[in-house]
């Protein structure tokens, strides 16, 4: 899991449809609605949309059974 400030996390939001955004493992940040995941750099969210890669089926499963723990 991330370790963004939580402050941080409140405000930031996906550039696509402007929600909120969840950590996942390995540094990231996901858009459960879009399946959208953008990545952290040195403790820096990349939130461009041209940049965040798009989760297949398997990683959406896993991602969405790691939001509901």
């Amino acid at each position: 899991m991330t370790s963004l400030d939580p402050r941080l996390l409140e405000i930031i939001a996906c550039p696509v449809d402007r929600g909120p955004l969840s950590p996942v493992s390995g540094d990231r940040l996901y858009n459960p609605r879009l399946h959208l995941v953008y990545r952290i750099e040195d403790g820096i969210p990349v939130l461009l949309a041209d940049e965040a890669t798009e989760a297949g089926q398997a990683e959406q499963a896993a991602l969405d059974a790691e939001l509901r723990r």
